[in-house]
């Protein structure tokens, strides 16, 4: 198995993938209004590939995320939807992905990331429902389930009021405008290992100041956690 950068020829097999895992009504989910007419950040996008008998390419996981503004002023980035395939829940492949793209943003500069999830799960990564006490969704969400997390330290204090979706040249600019502290990072695939044995930050690149800051911070939680991904972010 590999995890690698998402591309256009893997969309039909995220959709069928998001459709098994979450049903057609995901649509109607208030995170999806930050997403519509809004480009995601390809370089955090993530897919999950087998292959099959004959060779041919099965997309078993997927995560995205999406740049968006809470309170009209404080730049964040937005995770889900993510989803593993059937047969591999209870494998780690979801706490791989995860943690994959999240030190990919951190490399990429972005400085916290909110998801709508299950606390239980998301809190091991570093997630906590304290820093978007202040926030509001622009629709029905169990409020319980908005989490942050901050890449770099304070970045969601006074982060507060209603998170949008920034408009088209802000979300260009999140892409684009973001200077890497590192050089390429997972421009092609990385082969995983067996089980759940996580793998090493070193394997991914080199470490600046501030990735080791926040991987200190999330091994404190539970860097070895092994669980499925049974309520991934929508």
């Amino acid at each position: 198995m590999i995890i690698t950068v998402e591309e256009p020829k893997h969309a039909a097999a995220i959709e069928a993938l998001l459709d098994a895992s979450f049903g057609p009504d995901r649509f109607n989910k208030t995170a999806y209004r930050l997403r519509d007419g809004v480009d995601s950040i390809p370089a955090l996008n993530l897919v999950a590939i087998e292959h099959d008998e004959h060779g041919r390419e099965v997309v078993v996981g997927t995560i995205r995320y999406w740049p968006i503004l809470v309170g009209g002023a404080t730049p964040s980035i937005l995770l889900g939807p993510i989803a593993v395939a059937a047969h591999l829940q209870g494998s780690g492949l979801g706490s791989k992905m995860i943690r994959m793209s999240l030190n990919k943003a951190v490399a990429l500069g972005h400085k916290s990331v909110i998801l709508v999830g299950d606390a239980p799960y998301y809190e091991r990564f570093g997630f906590s429902r304290a820093l978007t006490l202040g926030m509001e969704m622009p629709g029905p969400v169990d409020m319980s389930r908005l989490l942050g997390l901050e890449l770099v330290e304070g970045a969601l204090t006074g982060a507060a009021g209603m998170i949008g979706k920034p408009g088209q040249a802000d979300a260009q600019e999140s892409e684009a405008g973001a200077t890497p502290v590192l050089g390429p990072v997972l421009a092609t695939s990385i082969d995983l290992p067996a089980g759940d044995t996580p793998v090493p930050f070193s394997a991914l690149f080199g470490r600046t100041a501030a990735e080791r800051l926040w991987t200190d911070r999330v091994r404190r939680t539970d860097w070895f956690w092994r669980d499925g991904l049974q309520a991934g972010a929508a």
